[in-house]
């Protein structure tokens, strides 16, 4: 192969490449899902062994699965409304979110972090994998509604069911380190993925 001929290649897995990076994360609500029939619905989640589930179950399910389980060709955006997976054939689903709750993940980190909106059960990874954190969740007028502590997942990540419309202050401790964020649940298009909560 010839030197600009291999230039040529060089250059076109690098775009590649950034962009499959920056497509880990669900960056905000312009990326809105597309209609798909009953029947590719159901086939993509066959597929992936996520027939007859709900919303919950699929979370439960890709979030805590191993990296190196996760399905190459599956991608599950964590709307407020909505699970969306879609997978490499177009494929998509939409499985609906409890009436009273919203799934919201967050990643701590102390050094290293991404830009995400909607968090992605399959592609987006935190700092922290696998690490004991202590988690306080605190509404704005003062009532605790989360203090336990828990294991962030193999992708860095700790998911929270937390109420609709709520406005609160969610606090991790890691280390000896401590960081807080806000967390929003009042609109269709508030984030369900934080990656902002830094430990200092």
């Amino acid at each position: 192969m010839s030197t600009p001929a291999r230039a040529r290649l060089s250059v076109a897995a690098a775009v590649v490449a950034c962009g499959l990076l920056l497509a880990g994360c669900a960056s905000g609500p312009e990326a809105q899902p597309s209609s798909s029939s009953a029947s590719s619905a159901a086939a993509v989640l066959a597929d992936h062994d996520l027939a007859g589930l709900e919303a919950p179950e699929v979370i439960e399910r890709l979030d805590t699965m191993a990296l190196a389980d996760r399905p190459g060709d599956l991608m599950a955006s964590v709307q407020p409304d909505a699970v969306v997976v879609t997978d490499d054939q177009g494929r998509e689903a939409r499985l609906p979110m409890p009436e009273d709750q919203v799934y919201v993940s967050v990643a701590p980190y102390v050094d290293q972090t991404h830009e995400c909106h909607f968090h992605s059960l399959t592609t987006c990874v935190g700092e922290l994998g696998d690490e004991r954190v202590d988690v306080t969740l605190t509404t704005a007028d003062g009532e605790v509604l989360v203090d336990e502590t828990r294991r962030t997942y193999d992708n860095g990540f700790v998911g929270l069911w937390v109420p609709r419309d709520l406005d609160a202050t969610l606090t991790i401790t890691h280390d000896g380190r401590t960081g807080t964020a806000p967390i929003t649940t009042r609109d269709p298009d508030d984030p369900t993925c934080v990656t902002t909560l830094q430990l200092t």
